[in-house]
């Protein structure tokens, strides 16, 4: 991990940008913490950190309020990341399934989002591995947010992380489902109930298929972006329950 800017927030909040075998992160720390915080990995959605920044920042603060550690790295093909023509025509062709109005068909939801998975994961966990060698930084970690498959595929196969809280608003493989039974961990599951792009009954079933003995649905009236203060408060506490 090798850090290429600092800065300083108005809230007691140190930013330091990092790479990470050319993957682009950011990391955010309390500036006045004399002992090692918790972690909190902060999932972004796929629009790239420059354009997501205003939206993980947020995230952060609340974080960081609360007494944890907040990181994030650039998802695959993301960003300033180098493209995929795969995933990128797999993404045209669910475009193209939607504005017909039909069912997407589960071929073009396996071509674009299980390549992302399969790459996404380890490149979390190496990130993992640079995090908690900070000095600044301890256990227990929490996965917060992004690619609801992604934190399915984390929750399974990562140890280290404690609890989760995922954001329904994506289309999942039938394969990820199977996945989601060997889930064991605390979930809290946030589900925008109108979310324009979100297959309501997926995620129903995908919550459903969950495995853990705790876990959590929070359905919001409201589209993708339209997510309550007091749900964001919500998921605070849920965090505090199991990582403090």
């Amino acid at each position: 991990m090798q850090f290429i800017s600092e800065q300083r927030l108005d809230d007691d909040i140190c930013e330091r940008e990092f790479t990470l075998d050319e993957i682009p992160g950011i990391l955010w720390t309390p500036s006045s913490a004399s002992t090692p915080v918790p972690l909190i990995l902060l999932g972004p959605p796929p629009l790239g950190l420059r354009k997501a920044y205003p939206r993980l920042l947020a995230r952060a603060r609340h974080a960081v309020a609360e007494g944890y550690a907040a990181a994030t790295i650039e998802l695959p093909w993301s960003g300033e990341r180098p493209r995929s023509a795969a995933a990128d025509q797999a993404l045209a062709d669910l475009h193209r399934a939607l504005a017909a109005g039909g069912r997407v068909d589960d071929e073009i939801v396996d071509r674009l989002i299980l390549p992302l998975v399969d790459k996404a994961v380890p490149e979390w966990q190496a990130a993992l591995d640079a995090l908690l060698a900070l000095p600044e930084i301890s256990g227990p970690v929490g996965y917060s947010g992004g690619v609801i498959s992604i934190g399915t595929r984390l929750a399974v196969v990562e140890p280290r992380i404690a609890a989760a809280g995922l954001f329904a608003g994506s289309f999942v493989p039938r394969a990820i489902f199977e996945e989601a039974r060997q889930v064991t961990i605390p979930l809290h599951v946030l589900l925008q109930w109108d979310d324009e792009g979100n297959d309501r009954q997926m995620a129903l079933d995908l919550f459903d298929a969950f495995g853990s003995k705790e876990k959590t649905l929070h359905a919001n009236m409201g589209g993708h972006t339209g997510v309550p203060q007091f749900a964001g408060e919500e998921a605070n506490r849920f965090f505090t329950r199991h990582l403090k």
